[in-house]
């Protein structure tokens, strides 16, 4: 069984590497990438903590509602740890 997470609906400034089109939403955790450094900090030239990356799995239904022209296919998104929070 996969872990259901949401994605966080932060909208801070400057440099994020999360689509604005998933925050809000659930998906399931397909598989875990590793620690890399936060690509957040990284951008600043800030020394980058090490955070895990997950890709996540979201149904075009879940992403668009209505507007899926076909709900059940997915899409997989590599998130950072810091955006995602247990459902």
């Amino acid at each position: 069984m996969l872990d259901k997470v949401r994605v966080r609906t932060w909208a801070p400034p400057g440099h994020v590497r999360t689509p604005s089109y998933l925050r809000g939403k659930i998906g399931e955790v397909e598989r875990t990438l590793g620690p890399f450094g936060n690509p957040e900090q990284l951008a600043y030239g800030l020394r980058a903590d090490p955070l895990a990356l997950y890709r996540v799995r979201f149904r075009m239904g879940d992403v668009w509602g209505a507007d899926a022209e076909r709900p059940e296919d997915v899409l997989e998104a590599e998130i950072y740890a810091h955006w995602l929070e247990p459902v």
